[in-house]
């Protein structure tokens, strides 16, 4: 693969191809531009019903080996498919059901807040979300850990996804969670080379949110991937790529869109 980084027009490209297809799934995603800028990020609001668990983060990894879970040094993810990352979070998430995820906490309802920006020192994208009570308090960065499924939570600790943790966010100025891109380009790499060698259309955006969304509860419907064309490959060599195609200034302003 000779060139699979991700440019910040491709990512606006993305982007539009994915507000096209959330605007008829009725998915709920937006695009919110930035007062006095051009720049802006995709955004989707989310209520969701978790379990925190209320113990420390270590006593949380000791149960999640008790749980039969064992303790990766170096998880293969990198050079696993997108499919197979979520695959194997679902096949321990049914055997382990009633289990690991039963924990001391209670249930109670979240609004759930996503962004997805375009990092220019990483070339990737990156998610970003916050989450409060339905009274409006903002949960601590260990209650945010606390609710995440003991699977995807050992996943973090060993894998290329990194781990969650607190920063402003650049177009707000606000605190905000996130998972840090650090290691994006090398688990959607052999995610990207794969679709290439068997000739797929693959949308980067949504194949890296179908990725990491789920980690933090944000769930990308199937159908996404059965109305994907080839248009809205990424894999692609940049004489292939006409940079004029990406301008997000061409797109009709009537358009749902990056701007």
């Amino acid at each position: 693969m000779s060139s699979c980084v991700l440019e910040e027009e491709t990512f606006h490209r993305c982007c539009r191809l994915l507000l096209q297809l959330s605007q008829q799934l009725g998915d709920g995603w937006s695009w919110e531009p930035v007062q006095g800028s051009q720049e802006g990020y995709l955004r989707k609001t989310a209520l969701r019903s978790v379990v925190i668990d209320p113990r420390p983060v270590w006593d949380q990894e000791e149960s999640s080996s008790d749980c039969g879970q064992e303790e990766e040094q170096s998880a293969p993810v990198a050079s696993a498919d997108a499919d197979t990352i979520r695959s194997d979070a679902e096949d321990e998430d049914d055997e382990d059901e009633g289990v690991c995820a039963a924990c001391d906490g209670d249930s109670q309802v979240l609004q759930y807040e996503y962004h997805v920006l375009f990092s220019c020192s990483y070339r990737t994208p990156v998610l970003y979300f916050r989450a409060s009570t339905l009274e409006g308090r903002s949960l601590s960065l260990e209650e945010v850990w606390g609710s995440v499924h003991p699977n995807f939570r050992v996943r973090l600790q060993s894998s290329p996804l990194s781990t969650v943790t607190q920063q402003e966010h650049p177009l707000l100025g606000q605190p905000f969670f996130m998972l840090h891109p650090c290691r994006t380009e090398e688990f959607m790499r052999p995610v990207l080379q794969a679709a290439q060698d068997q000739h797929r259309p693959v949308n980067y955006v949504l194949t890296w949110l179908s990725v990491v969304g789920p980690v933090v509860g944000l769930e990308v419907p199937l159908q996404y991937s059965t109305q994907l064309h080839p248009a809205a490959s990424v894999c692609m060599d940049p004489a292939d790529d006409d940079p004029a195609d990406d301008d997000p200034a061409d797109d009709d302003p009537a358009d749902d869109g990056p701007d």
